[in-house]
């Protein structure tokens, strides 16, 4: 097994740093062929049938063309959870997450409602819904392939969501919430030559891409909408481009929300802002 192992990582250094591809290696045999992982570093003979071989082929060719593992494998872990992810939906960022701590403690233990607006794989919708069993959430997205990813997320994690499919730019839900959370399309044209194959060829470009000409588009269009949306004194939480972020500020200063607040991500980026009605 050992031999295997050191001949699949050497195959894919060629394409990876040999630390990405050791850890590339590793998810593929733990995670999808459930080899035990500490038999192989024992030096445990462990055989592969014929079709696992091919099967393996198959991955390691994928691997190759830079699809990421997340889908390869149907799954990527969000705050320590498995959520079914396909080419219809974002992997979820770790950035991400610390949203959803940011939301949970400061609506912990709260009745709130909750309006999730291009939920994608519904992580951020799903995780708020485990961690404030107070709240009703809804969630929305364009897609409807999408929807269904995370509604299977959502019956997987035993949480109730108002699921919706709806086009934000072009629609606007129904209800008044205490608290709005987006993170939209907001990487712009120009920034593609800076993006890595993996995200740029597989990641659906409806949720990632806005136009360089209206970069805060979506922002702009869901704040306004928030202003309707929210109770008074509610929230709104955006995770938004690291360029943006006084541009952000003075969008919300516009539309006179309140205690507009910047947040920087473990990165130490521009990445999360929130404001109140």
């Amino acid at each position: 097994m050992q031999p295997l192992f050191r001949t699949l990582q050497h195959q894919l250094t060629a394409h990876y740093p040999v630390s990405e591809a050791k850890a590339l290696v590793k998810m593929v045999l733990s995670d999808y062929f459930h080899i035990n992982w500490m038999d192989h570093y024992m030096g445990k003979d462990i055989k592969l049938s014929p079709n696992q071989l091919d099967e393996l082929k198959d991955i390691i060719a994928r691997l190759e063309k830079f699809e990421p593992i997340q889908y390869i494998l149907g799954e990527a872990y969000f705050m320590g959870i498995p959520f079914k992810v396909t080419p219809a939906v974002l992997i979820p960022r770790p950035e991400t997450a610390e949203l959803v701590h940011m939301i949970v403690r400061e609506q912990l233990e709260q009745r709130v409602s909750i309006l999730d607006i291009g939920t994608g794989s519904g992580c951020i919708a799903v995780s708020l819904a485990s961690q404030l069993p107070l709240a009703k959430v809804t969630a929305l997205d364009v897609s409807l392939d999408a929807l269904e990813v995370a509604k299977y997320n959502a019956k997987s994690r035993q949480v109730d969501i108002d699921f919706v499919q709806m086009d934000i730019l072009q629609q606007t839900p129904a209800g008044r919430f205490d608290c709005v959370v987006s993170n939209p399309p907001y990487i712009t044209a120009v920034e593609k030559q800076d993006m890595q194959p993996n995200v740029l060829e597989y990641e659906p470009s409806l949720a990632l891409f806005v136009h360089h000409d209206d970069p805060l588009l979506f922002y702009r269009t869901i704040a306004t909408k928030a202003l309707l949306l929210l109770r008074p004194n509610g929230s709104l939480y955006f995770e938004i481009n690291r360029a943006y972020g006084q541009e952000m500020i003075a969008l919300l200063e516009s539309l006179s929300f309140k205690e507009i607040t910047l947040h920087k991500d473990m990165y130490g980026n521009d990445r999360f802002i929130k404001a109140c009605r």
